[in-house]
């Protein structure tokens, strides 16, 4: 499918930026998961122009994204034959899982450390 529009990021779409943020995900990928929510294929071109981002940074925020299984990537060669292939990604998971995935890490990120705030207090010398 051929995107042709640009009104991908509105209010939802920024505030689960600016959330993914706060979750400490980094920006670039916070934002190219916001672009690819609405469940279209997206050239890296419509990725760059939406959200102001460049080629370099779609790139590397798309890498962790395809290796949590998250996005599918496909080339598609240029009508010249010339220049490198367009790259074309699409979301292969719901908002919900992302979220679930981010809720584990962060649980098991605070399990460890109250593991450790505790195993201190045993240790503790007075």
């Amino acid at each position: 499918m051929m995107d042709n529009s640009f009104n991908i990021l509105g209010d939802t779409e920024y505030e689960i930026i600016n959330l993914l943020q706060d979750l400490n995900v980094p920006r670039t990928e916070a934002i190219c998961i916001a672009c690819l929510l609405g469940g279209d294929e997206l050239t890296s071109q419509t990725i760059e122009r939406t959200s102001g981002l460049r080629q370099p940074e779609v790139s590397v925020a798309m890498r962790p994204l395809r290796e949590r299984g998250w996005i599918v990537e496909r080339d598609e060669k240029k009508t010249n034959g010339k220049g490198r292939p367009v790259k074309h990604y699409t979301l292969t998971v719901q908002l919900k899982t992302i979220v679930e995935t981010f809720e584990g890490e962060i649980r098991k990120q605070n399990d460890d450390m109250m593991d450790s705030i505790n195993r201190l207090r045993e240790l503790r010398l007075s």
